[in-house]
């Protein structure tokens, strides 16, 4: 009995390759996801508060644009336009949240700045554009450019007491202080909260101010805008005592200056 051999036909086409007349769908998936991405991120990036979105949302879609125009390269995607426009957009959601970025640290320090304002206080600085930390002596003025205010302490005065006073202690001396305020700002400035105080000796100890019915306890009234405000104080000292250091501060927002006036 004679033997047929039987051949099995040979699959045409190389290993893994698709047979003639087979197509492979195409893999737009990564450049629709790009453009998707880069609509959200671009849009999240206009607020630029939320930078902290549109940032990773645009990377991503970088990223997903990139590889769907290497698929489209390779002819596995057919989707160019759409990738194309997701890199795009996520190019543009980048450049969106570097300058939310920038803006909210910009604000952020501004904000800041003002709450330092007003936990420290308007700082002070010599009128005659010295250094802020000068010491400061009779008739010299500080101004406090914010607030368009100049304070100036003039020289220290004897000071007879009164036959009924408070504040001042037997066998000690009594001295005058005159304290000038100028308005140069627009508004009406009100000195009711101007505290003025006083220290002496190596030790810096207080001086107690004198009150007596004579002599004035503060500034009364409003300053006008151009107007200056005079006002006397007396503190009481030692005999051997041979300077004041004199504080004022013209509000509770605005920081005390400091002046070392001599006694004679």
């Amino acid at each position: 009995m004679s033997q047929q051999m039987q051949y099995q036909p040979v699959p045409e086409g190389a290993p893994g390759m698709p047979t003639p007349g087979h197509h492979q769908a195409a893999r737009n998936g990564l450049g629709i996801t790009a453009l998707i991405l880069g609509i959200i991120g671009a849009l999240s990036g206009i607020p630029m508060v939320l930078f902290w979105l549109a940032g990773p949302l645009g990377l991503l879609s970088l990223i997903f644009g990139f590889v769907g125009l290497s698929r489209v390269k390779k002819g596995q995607a057919t989707n160019k336009g759409v990738a194309i426009t997701g890199t795009i957009l996520g190019g543009l959601a980048m450049i969106l949240a570097i300058i939310g970025i920038i803006v909210t640290v910009l604000a952020v320090n501004k904000a800041v700045d003002e709450i330092n304002k007003q936990v420290n206080g308007s700082q002070a600085q010599p009128k005659d554009g010295s250094k802020s930390n000068k010491t400061y002596g009779p008739g010299d003025t500080a101004t406090y450019p914010d607030k368009g205010l100049e304070v100036t302490v003039l020289k220290v005065a004897p000071y007879t007491v009164g036959d009924i006073a408070s504040g001042h202690t037997a066998g000690n001396k009594a001295y005058k202080v005159t304290v000038q305020m100028k308005n140069k700002g627009k508004a009406a400035f009100n000195p009711a909260l101007t505290q003025i105080k006083a220290k002496t000796g190596a030790e810096g100890r207080k001086a107690e101010q004198i009150i007596d019915g004579k002599i004035g306890i503060g500034f009364d009234g409003s300053i006008a805008p151009g107007a200056t405000a005079t006002v006397d104080v007396a503190f009481d000292a030692p005999p051997a005592a041979k300077a004041l250091d004199v504080e004022v501060a013209p509000d509770i927002d605005m920081q005390g200056v400091y002046w070392k006036l001599p006694t004679s």
